[in-house]
């Protein structure tokens, strides 16, 4: 168990609602486990989702998948936690570059360590020695996954990402259990066949604990040559694929073998971030947008009022046009049309068509700022953009396809609008 980690809490205070299980003792509950489970559920209810990252296999690539989807979602502008429950290989702190970092302690509880504005967690960085094998039974392991998610600090947070090891055992066992309320399971193998069979197993894990799955990816789909950009299939290709479309399950894309996804790894830096202009890292992007559309999906069951003062209840949605429709290149569209909505009423009350400025690096942004845009919906755009964008408050939907601005708009206002990959040339 985590030292000095405390086993009571205080009376649940994260909501007002008094017909919340977590305020309610369960029949023959003693004081101990109901004080664990309120701060448990304390904890959890101020996370709005919850993804867990598993390989039928190891070796398939599924840490890195599970990082890169953590820092998409971060440099998309949301709140991320990134959670290693692999016990007894937990590699996710030399990822990020985090090997030497420790983990603080405060009143609440412990602290997890920053990186770039991602919470991180993980039992290697509790490890004394890097070289200490944790020799653990299954109870043990639980017990620790319980304190990760009841004992870290984790706050406010749009989504925790959970890298669970390899298999269907104890670790992502016991991650369902406790959580109890998974938005969603991301599984990962590789494409020759001797791991796509395996991607049967985590499938039907998923189906038994009712968790939902996101979808399959296929890691290490082909050798991009670093010198011609030629892509050689060292392993059979298409396995992995085959077997999401046999279960009925959506196939999220191929990740193709790259020289500099490993070097990231090597150096401790994240792909997707410090390698943002190579290919492989707008595949990645593109991939994990079926998990962004997990709050995409959350904001437009409420009033669409996003970075806009409740007081004014309206937004102004930039899309960018070219011959009357979507440009799927957003850095080099003719023109953008700035529809006024009326978030409540979700309805179209106006609309302004203004020539876009001469393509400059970062002249985009704030000029749509001065503008009142605060969504803009695109076919396609590099992850720097879209960083830029999120700074100017502005939030950003991509994959979207070539409809007229009325059509795109009305989509997205009634929940509809269907997107698919990143088209981003740059």
């Amino acid at each position: 168990m985590i030292e000095g980690a405390s086993a009571g809490a205080d009376s649940c205070g994260s909501c007002s609602d008094r017909d919340c299980s977590t305020s309610q003792r369960k029949d023959g509950e003693s004081d101990r486990d109901f004080q664990e489970r309120q701060k448990l559920e304390s904890r959890l209810c101020r996370i709005r989702h919850k993804v867990v990252v598993l390989s039928g296999k190891g070796g398939v690539g599924k840490s890195t998948v599970a990082v890169n989807l953590a820092t998409t979602l971060m440099l998309s502008g949301k709140k991320v936690g990134l959670l290693d429950v692999d016990i007894h290989g937990p590699s996710i702190p030399t990822m990020p570059g985090l090997d030497g970092a420790t983990i603080k302690s405060c009143e609440e509880g412990f602290l997890p360590v920053d990186v770039g504005g991602m919470k991180v967690m993980s039992l290697g960085l509790l490890l004394r020695n890097p070289d200490d094998a944790v020799i653990w039974r299954g109870p043990m392991k639980m017990g620790v996954i319980k304190q990760f998610l009841m004992d870290v600090v984790w706050e406010d947070l749009d989504y925790l990402v959970i890298d669970s090891p390899p298999g269907t055992g104890d670790e992502p066992l016991s991650v369902c259990q406790i959580i109890g309320q998974l938005d969603g399971a991301v599984v990962v193998t590789t494409p020759q066949k001797l791991s796509a069979v395996d991607v049967r197993k985590s499938i039907t894990f998923c189906r038994q604990l009712n968790v939902p799955l996101l979808g399959v990816v296929e890691n290490m789909s082909g050798f991009i040559c670093p010198k011609c950009g030629e892509v050689t299939h060292i392993l059979s290709s298409g396995a992995g694929k085959s077997i999401a479309e046999d279960m009925g399950v959506p196939f999220l894309g191929s990740i193709p073998m790259d020289s500099e996804v490993a070097e990231a790894a090597d150096k401790g830096r994240v792909f997707v971030r410090h390698y943002a202009s190579n290919p492989t890292a707008g595949i990645m992007a593109a991939i994990m947008s079926p998990i962004l559309a997990l709050d995409e999906k959350d904001v437009l069951e409420k009033p669409v009022e996003t970075g806009i003062e409740k007081e004014d209840k309206h937004m102004r949605i930039a899309i960018p046009m070219a011959k009357g429709k979507l440009s799927m290149h957003f850095g080099h569209c003719e023109q953008f049309a700035l529809i006024d909505v009326d978030p409540v009423e979700k309805k179209i009350i106006g609309r302004e068509d203004v020539e876009a400025p001469p393509h400059q690096p970062g002249l985009l942004p704030p000029w749509l700022a001065e503008r009142g845009a605060n969504l803009i919906i695109a076919g396609g755009m590099g992850q720097r953009a879209q960083g830029l964008f999120t700074e100017q408050g502005i939030d950003v939907v991509v994959g979207a396809p070539p409809e007229t601005p009325e059509r795109l708009v009305g989509d997205y206002m009634a929940g509809t609008l269907r997107t698919g990959d990143n088209i981003c040339d740059h």
